[in-house]
């Protein structure tokens, strides 16, 4: 038995709301591997690692502190990429273990993985992404987690633009319109799925 045989991969950028279809899709009866739940879980799983790394002071009654470690690694490319090379080959393994799994089942799975083309680490066909043009990205992400333009564009900038994205993807699902539309779009998605597999 293949890893991914049935898999899809969602991927988007940042507040373009592959959450809410990541969600979608399970009200639909679609299992999900959340790449983000998995890095979550086995940063805490590995929280020796990461003081090893880094110094004890990341670590808060045994689980790693995220946001005083995101404070090293935002802006500073050496930590990101010190700690990308300690997670990525644990979190990948755990993702693998994860689609083995679902794998026995026979049908189409969803694999969440919010840097998919970043990373280039996951051998999965096809794949979807959740599409909203940058100044849509922007205005959200003033509006939901209260930053200035500098601050939403300074997160935007750290991952591939959205439109390269789009032209890498199998799918698009158009997220710049209300909650209703972007149901429609996932019925869409679903619809893509079922010919695929």
């Amino acid at each position: 038995m293949k890893t991914f045989e049935h898999a899809i991969a969602l991927t988007g950028g940042i507040a373009t709301g592959k959450s809410t279809v990541a969600g979608l899709l399970q009200e639909r009866g679609f299992q999900i591997i959340d790449a983000d739940k998995v890095a979550h879980t086995m940063l805490d799983m590995h929280a020796d690692g990461i003081a090893d790394l880094f110094g004890e002071e990341y670590i808060h009654e045994g689980r790693v502190d995220r946001k005083k470690l995101a404070t090293i690694i935002f802006n500073q490319p050496e930590n990101k990429s010190k700690l990308e090379n300690f997670l990525h080959p644990i979190i990948k393994q755990e993702i693998e273990r994860q689609s083995l799994a679902l794998e026995k089942k026979q049908s189409p799975y969803i694999v969440d993985i919010p840097l998919f083309f970043e990373t280039k680490n996951y051998d999965i066909t096809p794949v979807a992404l959740v599409y909203a043009p940058l100044k849509i990205q922007r205005q959200r992400l003033m509006d939901r987690d209260g930053f200035s333009k500098e601050q939403a564009d300074a997160r935007i900038n750290s991952q591939m633009s959205i439109e390269l994205k789009k032209s890498l993807s199998d799918f698009v699902i158009d997220n710049t319109q209300d909650h209703l539309y972007l149901q429609e779009e996932v019925d869409r998605l679903i619809g893509y799925i079922k010919e695929r597999f």
